[in-house]
């Protein structure tokens, strides 16, 4: 485990402890997909905190979102730069990615570390399901939490963003 994934791992449970939310860790080989990695985590595909770092194009300094949506969906960018009043909005590039989470796409947690990095989250993930399950700075490793605690802990800005 490099420095920054032990750090990232880190600041995780720290907030957690801190927030006093329970939480469970599990340990697992990396699956890739959605679908393989729900399976491994003995959950369902939609319960999966898919964590997404966008950034948007028109600002003079870059903007990013960490936008969080269910793992069986798709982002929509055109419904996400509609409902944020900005005409363009795309994924960051890796390097963007790392820099602003210490993590390698696929393994972000949806949390928001990174003063410069607003956090939008689909409502349709919470109301679907009473716990979610996320990657916890790893491909190899997932946390799960009650859909409440996260929300409580987050306060993410709740839109619609998600592909019909």
């Amino acid at each position: 485990m490099n420095q920054s994934l032990s750090n990232q791992v880190g600041t995780l449970t720290n907030f957690f402890e801190n927030k006093m939310i329970d939480y469970l860790v599990i340990n697992h080989e990396s699956g890739g997909k959605c679908e393989e990695v729900a399976k491994i985590r003995g959950t369902e595909v939609g319960q999966g905190a898919k964590a997404l770092v966008c950034k948007i194009k028109e600002v003079m300094s870059p903007q990013y979102l960490l936008v969080v949506i269910p793992g069986d969906r798709q982002l929509d960018f055109k419904k996400l730069a509609s409902e944020l009043g900005v005409k363009k909005i795309s994924l960051a590039t890796i390097d963007e990615v790392y820099n602003l989470t210490y993590c390698v796409p696929g393994a972000v947690p949806p949390f928001s570390f990174h003063e410069d990095m607003k956090l939008v989250a689909d409502p349709s993930l919470f109301q679907r399901f009473d716990e979610i399950a996320f990657n916890a700075g790893s491909l190899e490793r997932s946390i799960k939490m009650k859909s409440k605690d996260y929300l409580a802990a987050t306060s993410p800005v709740l839109l619609d963003v998600i592909k019909e």
